[in-house]
């Protein structure tokens, strides 16, 4: 399983992301490449505790049987999963300005390493270790960029 505290797993995305171009379409979903970006970035920046969302009650009903479904290595996010409202970014016009904010995340991400990440709970799966963020965090970008074909 990739690592986004590992180097040379995060060069491996970035090489993938680096194939999306403004115009690339999407597979599935509603968000073109600027707006994938932007969302891609904000789940990193809530790891680091940049972003503050509170858990709602279907998190606290269902958070925890979800959050040990997809830790588990060898499950995929689907298709077409539900957004939390605070990464949907209907006004990311700017697809070089975003990629570029995505990939300095993810080298932020990585030089910080387990140090970095947050004692907030997650807004959806509640407390995680830094060890969780990293496997979701991983997920969730190879999703997307799956998502856009690469």
């Amino acid at each position: 399983m990739k690592s986004l505290y590992n180097l040379n797993d995060v060069q491996e995305f970035i090489g993938r992301i680096n194939k999306i171009n403004a115009t690339t379409k999407p597979q599935w979903g509603k968000m073109n490449a600027s707006q994938v970006m932007a969302h891609c970035t904000a789940p990193l920046k809530m790891a680091h505790g940049e972003i503050k969302s509170k858990r709602g009650l279907i998190s606290f009903l269902f958070g925890k049987s979800a959050k040990k479904k997809y830790t588990t290595p060898n499950v995929v996010f689907g298709k077409n999963l539900p957004t939390d409202t605070n990464f949907i970014f209907p006004n990311a016009k700017e697809f070089e300005e975003e990629r570029q904010k995505l990939i300095a995340k993810l080298h932020e991400f990585a030089s910080k390493g387990k140090a970095g990440i947050t004692k907030q709970p997650h807004s959806f799966f509640g407390n995680m270790s830094p060890e969780e963020w990293d496997i979701i965090q991983s997920k969730h970008l190879d999703h997307h960029l799956r998502q856009f074909g690469v």
